[in-house]
């Protein structure tokens, strides 16, 4: 099909057509978009491509082809957030750091005070234990560990609650007979 007059009307394209002066007149524009949001160039421009490629699939679908402009604005904003909460999860994802060498006084302290925790993480009820390794070391969500548990998130509220009470009481004594 040969390129539209500038006033043509989008409902007369296909979607080649309207993507081809789509991508002419707005490119730049989304891109610029993405980037403020992603704060990455080639990631701004993975993100607007692929709102071009979601048009073109959806153009026979649009309700309202003169709104084709704002569902590319729409679709850069989600493909946006998508990359961010990407990252999020890659950055949770990603092991520490090594910590920094520490003194011998240093490791023993801190020695100590992991056995401390340990021994009353052990006294603690298998089900309050269960909740708090979840919770903490393996960085469940409440609804992941209500789901691996088998019961609700209320009783994981109140098994975590229970828990780092206990925890907190068995460390604070352990510190004052110290």
């Amino acid at each position: 099909m040969a390129d539209p007059a500038p006033g043509e009307d989008p409902r007369a394209w296909d979607a080649d057509t309207a993507v081809t002066v789509l991508y002419a007149s707005h490119w730049r524009r989304l891109v610029g978009l993405a980037l403020l949001l992603v704060k990455d160039g080639a990631s701004a421009e993975e993100v607007v491509q692929d709102a071009f490629v979601a048009l073109h699939r959806r153009w026979g679908r649009l309700d309202d082809h003169a709104s084709a402009v704002a569902y590319l604005r729409q679709s850069v904003v989600n493909g946006a957030r998508d990359v961010l909460r990407h990252r999020e999860v890659e950055d949770r994802r990603r092991p520490l750091p090594d910590p920094e060498p520490e003194g011998p006084e240093e490791r023993a302290v801190r020695s100590a005070e992991h056995r401390t925790v340990l021994a009353a993480l052990d006294a603690l009820p298998a089900r309050q234990r269960e909740v708090l390794v979840l919770r903490y070391h393996a960085d469940f969500s409440e609804q992941d560990i209500a789901e691996s548990l088998g019961i609700s998130r209320g009783a994981v509220k109140t098994h975590a609650h229970r828990g780092l009470s206990a925890l907190r009481a068995a460390v604070r004594t352990t510190e004052e007979l110290s």
